[in-house]
């Protein structure tokens, strides 16, 4: 698009935004998250992440250890030191954490997790996949009875041995034969006893080592078994599991959980509100940056554009008309500086927005991603089709705003005439024509908008509604919490909420698109006439206009309109051009300000082209005033002052007065203070043309042209103003066009025009004697008498 390339001269501003929206978008795309661990870890989780116990019973531990395989219960032993601690007065054995180098509670918490839910299951007697847990713990209870009854077996076999050799050492001792013999029978049967009582013990020994060996087998099987039976039951359940039970054994010691949960909570919820801060504060800087670069380039180009119509010739004014070059500088560069504002907030955003949630989605694990799919895609297809139909309209609409402006320009302009003629009724409805079809294309495209956002809503609604549908099933089949559906809905609505974001802009956007092209137009059109390489501008002009066979033709002409015009004008004199309308007076006079260039022959200043010349030194020459006076807003001195800002009060006064302007400026109680409203609007025909000639006058030109300036005088103020010049004005070219022969009967040279060509010229007497044209023009505005008054004189 056109309007990029505008923000390249701003890369770094570019970049600055980049990384800022970047960590807006990072501290946005983590709040979901946190909002989902207060509710899974803050709320049902007690404000504990992990399933690894910071202190725990004895006996719990090694029940928890009976799950585990033998490689899980060395790193847990490993973590863990045998401590006592008084619970209710009594002291109990406690296991309290001891993490060592390389090892993090994640890691123990993954160990935790699945020995915690089978010994959890185990005790539950409506479980579906206790059957394992139960079995494995059954034969640990059966490994435990068996050895509680080989060492009770063994304590028999150990009291029968003593007492056996007790009645041996009796026997041995009695003096008395008969109770000799009665303690060796004695010591003989408690001593076979006691071998048979150890031979039990060995044999249940012998099958506890080989239950005990067999044990990790059955444990890795049993694992793997209830794994199984758990079917698509996730991690996070049984990390839910584990983290109940190491809070019921917190509360069996005693241990503040509400402490925990709130601390978690104090934890979680600042972290939030940091993350919010920073996002807010780049939000508001990228919101600066972008309105500050969006300023920047509109001013730029608000200059650029002004500075290229000012080197306009009359050629490229006709291809812009002033309606559109006014809505190009203004509406148009605002638009464009809309567009720069949604690029760089909304456009850099929306897609690191967009991938992020995208990413956070993918992390979240939950197998809804093809909800975002079927999301994306809805929102495309409406985009889309919402661009097919709004696109032309786009496109149509700046050149219908341009054809407002016109015809409010000419009807604003042209009122007086309009109701000299009460054309009212016509204008009205041919600004109502205008302004009709501006509406009409602002309301389909304000419409198309206003359908687009319900039905995005609709749309987000509907995907929220899946959601919930798809997760409340994965929640009651233990593959989803909570949170985790509340985290997945945000970053879907993100994700929807950047594409939308993107929908907008892509249907703004457009607009933008066309203004930067209108104001590309104008900034890229060459001007025609333009100032040579070598301009020679380092020569004491005295003022000496030469025409030699100069042909002129418009651009959009077949024709010449000026054919051969051959003529001098010397400084020191005065030279008048007259003619019939359309025979090309103002054409030549234009020509020497180079407001048109030749199409044929050349025009010199002192034998110098006007077009080797730097067209700020040859306008610093001339003095022109147009045909009709332009006055601009401010007071009547800055207007005389116009030409030069070095120009003193006294040489102000002075033009004033050779203008025949001072008379009607003293008469007013502010003077040369007094206010010139834009145009000059508030002075009258006559007094605006005074002013313009007083301007020219002003700055001492050495070329004076004065394109039919005399018209809006009255005979009075023509006389006193042509004698005032001849008085005043020496040493300086002038140059007159004219209608009426009265204002030029004393000029040194009369070039008579008709058709485009020079038909004759010389003095007032002269062409009387020798041109039928002038003799035409004469007789047609002064009587014989006249004539021959003018003759006597």
């Amino acid at each position: 698009m056109k309007i990029f390339k505008y923000l390249g001269k701003y890369w770094y501003a570019v970049i600055a935004v980049l990384v800022l929206l970047v960590v807006q978008a990072s501290s946005d795309l983590s709040l979901p998250n946190l909002t989902s661990n207060i509710v899974d870890i803050g709320i049902q989780q007690g404000g504990l992440e992990y399933s690894t116990p910071e202190k725990i019973r004895k006996t719990t531990f090694q029940g928890i250890e009976m799950f585990m395989t033998e490689a899980e219960k060395k790193i847990v032993e490993e973590n863990y030191q045998l401590t006592t601690k008084t619970v209710d007065g009594k002291e109990v054995a406690v296991y309290e954490l001891k993490l060592q180098d390389g090892m993090t509670i994640e890691k123990l918490a993954d160990i935790f997790n699945l020995p915690m839910m089978m010994l959890a299951t185990s005790q539950a007697t409506d479980s579906a996949s206790a059957k394992e847990a139960k079995a494995i713990m059954d034969a640990y209870q059966k490994i435990a009875a068996d050895a509680e009854k080989a060492k009770k077996l063994g304590e028999e076999a150990t009291s029968l041995g003593e007492q056996a050799k007790a009645a041996g050492e009796a026997a041995a001792s009695a003096t008395d034969a008969q109770i000799a013999q009665t303690k060796a029978a004695e010591a003989q049967n408690l001593a076979t006893q006691a071998q048979e009582k150890g031979a039990e013990a060995q044999i249940i020994a012998t099958d506890l080592a080989a239950a005990n060996d067999a044990m990790p087998a059955k444990v890795e099987e049993a694992r793997k078994a209830f794994k199984e039976s758990l079917g698509d039951l996730g991690a996070a359940s049984m990390q839910t599991v584990g983290i109940k039970l190491t809070l019921a054994e917190y509360k069996a010691l005693d241990v503040n959980t509400q402490k925990i949960q709130t601390d978690y909570m104090i934890k979680t919820g600042s972290k939030m509100l940091l993350l919010t801060f920073i996002s807010g504060t780049a939000a508001v800087i990228v919101g600066l940056i972008a309105s500050l670069v969006a300023a920047s380039v509109g001013k730029n180009l608000r200059v650029g554009q002004y500075e290229r119509t000012l080197q306009f010739s009359n050629i490229e004014m006709e291809k812009f008309s002033p309606a559109s070059l006014i809505t190009r500088n203004t509406n148009d560069i605002q638009q464009m500086q809309m567009g720069i504002v949604m690029i760089m907030r909304i456009v850099l955003y929306a897609p690191i927005l967009g991938l992020g949630g995208i990413y956070e989605v993918y992390k979240t694990g939950t197998g809804m991603g093809w909800i975002v799919g079927v999301a994306v895609a809805a929102v495309l297809t409406l985009v889309m089709t919402l661009l097919i139909f709004t696109m032309p309209k786009f496109k149509a609409l700046q050149k219908l705003v341009d054809r407002v402006n016109l015809v409010s320009r000419e009807i604003i302009t042209g009122l007086p005439v309009i109701r000299a003629f009460s054309r009212e009724k016509f204008e009205e409805k041919r600004f109502d024509v205008a302004n009709t079809n501006l509406m009409k294309t602002q309301l389909f495209v304000n419409r198309s908008m206003s359908i687009m956002m319900p039905v995005m809503m609709l749309l987000m609604n509907g995907i929220s509604v899946l959601i919930v549908w798809v997760g409340g099933h994965n929640m009651n089949n233990g593959q989803l919490q909570v949170g985790d559906m509340m985290a997945f809905i945000t970053y879907t609505m993100m994700i929807v909420m950047a594409f939308m974001m993107l929908s907008m802009v892509s249907i703004i956007l457009p607009r933008a698109n066309v203004a930067a092209g209108r104001v590309e137009e104008v900034l890229e059109t060459v001007p025609t006439i333009i100032d040579p390489k070598t301009p020679k501008d380092h020569h004491d002009f005295k003022g000496e206009v030469k025409f030699e066979a100069v042909e002129f033709r418009y651009g959009d002409a077949d024709v010449d309109v000026l054919h051969h015009i051959n003529f001098v004008a010397k400084p020191g004199q005065t030279t008048a051009l007259i003619g019939s309308t359309g025979s090309g007076k103002s054409t030549i006079v234009n020509l020497i300000p180079r407001l048109f260039d030749v199409t044929g022959g050349r025009i010199t200043v002192d034998g110098i082209d006007v077009r080797d010349m730097s067209l700020h030194k040859l306008h610093e020459i001339i003095g022109f005033v147009p045909q009709k006076g332009i006055l601009f807003s401010g007071d009547i001195a800055s207007n005389i002052k116009f030409g030069d800002a070095d120009i003193s009060d006294e040489q102000m006064k002075k033009a004033a007065k050779i203008a025949q302007a001072e008379e009607f400026i003293n008469s007013n109680e502010k003077g040369y203070s007094r206010e010139i409203s834009q145009g000059g609007t508030n002075v009258s025909g006559g007094q605006k043309q005074r002013l313009s000639i007083a301007r020219a006058l002003a700055k001492n030109p050495k070329i004076l042209i004065f394109d039919d300036s005399f018209s809006a005088l009255d005979n009075k103020t023509d006389v006193a103003l042509r004698k005032a010049l001849s008085e005043n004005v020496k040493g300086i070219t002038q140059i007159i066009v004219a209608q009426k022969i009265s204002t030029i009967l004393h000029a040194d040279n009369i070039v008579v025009l008709n058709e485009g060509r020079v038909v004759s010229q010389g003095t007032h007497e002269e062409l009387m004697q020798t041109s039928k044209v002038y003799q035409e023009i004469a007789q047609s505005q002064l009587s014989n008498a006249e004539l021959g008054i003018e003759e006597a004189e």
